[in-house]
């Protein structure tokens, strides 16, 4: 067996290792359960070690696994940084491309972009999925995330601001005729309120006062939702209050469906970005499908 030929089977270790089970890597690798694990069994003879700790339930890296992987890892990322050199002239983006997106604000304002994008150059595949989970794209193998605040810092990460959404409190006709207007943030106590569900983060809106100063108040947790667009179908149904993105309940402000409240609390802001790993800056399918979105950005698309 020539050298070369073992590649496959690092691939296919690390991608097993990555999603924790021969099943998610030949999903991810786009091969049948079967190949993957004779793949890895294959490399193990070779090596002389096991990889892998296998039970009925699970697959547990062992020492010699763990020490395999890291090195795996930067090779694989050398390879991928000189084939983006490479290619790097390339003018169409190939390939397939992973993205993760933010549920609702994915399906809404980047989902048509990349649909566009898909008729635009039949050589480009995507596997898109949609989450409000923190997705750590080195570790789970996705090439391009967009994520709504904050960026926490991360040395094999890039970032690109591509907007601010501006958030506003407000609830449905029927709430307020039930619960009554809140004059001021402290009034929020005595009503319902519908927040967003986030994993390991403090529920939190932005409001800000007169002379412009952001500050973070703590709702009551009334209802919880994993998702944006549930939170607005909660808002209108006249579950409670609610702070929203302004691109997701405009019309329906406008329209008089949904009311705003403490508007002189409002224009508390959040920021949209995108991130990808700093071992795929240079790929051509991921530096286009950033310049496409920063584009719509700037004409405003994305609001």
């Amino acid at each position: 067996m020539r050298k070369t030929d073992h590649l496959g089977g690092i691939t296919a270790f690390v991608a097993t290792a990555q999603h924790g089970s021969f099943t998610a890597a030949a999903e991810r690798l786009g091969l049948t359960k079967s190949a993957v694990a004779k793949s890895v069994g294959r490399l193990e003879a070779r090596l002389g070690v096991e990889l892998f700790l296998r039970s009925t339930r699970r697959l547990s890296l062992t020492p010699d696994g763990e020490r395999f992987l890291a090195s795996s890892q930067s090779a694989i990322e050398i390879l991928e940084q000189a084939e983006a050199e490479l290619t790097s002239h390339i003018a169409e983006p190939s390939g397939r491309l992973r993205i993760d997106l933010p549920a609702a604000f994915g399906r809404q304002r980047i989902l048509p972009h990349l649909l566009r994008t898909l008729r635009q150059y039949p050589e480009l595949s995507m596997t898109v999925t949609f989450s409000e989970r923190f997705v750590d794209p080195i570790e789970e193998g996705v090439d391009l995330v967009v994520r709504i605040g904050e960026l926490a810092d991360s040395s094999g990460l890039i970032g690109r601001r591509l907007t601010t959404q501006k958030l506003v409190i407000c609830a449905s006709h029927d709430y307020l005729q039930r619960s009554g207007v809140p004059a001021e943030p402290a009034d929020m106590s005595h009503h319902q309120c519908i927040v967003g569900l986030r994993r390991n983060e403090p529920k939190i809106w932005l409001l800000k006062n007169s002379l412009g100063q952001v500050t973070r108040f703590t709702p009551p947790a009334t209802h919880e939702f994993a998702d944006g667009d549930a939170m607005l179908a909660a808002v209108l149904a006249g579950c409670g209050l609610s702070q929203l993105p302004l691109w997701l309940v405009g019309k329906y402000l406008a329209s008089g469906e949904l009311v705003e409240v403490l508007s002189g609390h409002a224009g508390g802001e959040m920021p949209v970005s995108a991130l990808w790993p700093k071992s795929r800056q240079l790929l051509p399918k991921i530096r286009f499908m950033v310049d496409t979105l920063v584009k719509a950005a700037e004409e405003g698309l994305l609001d």
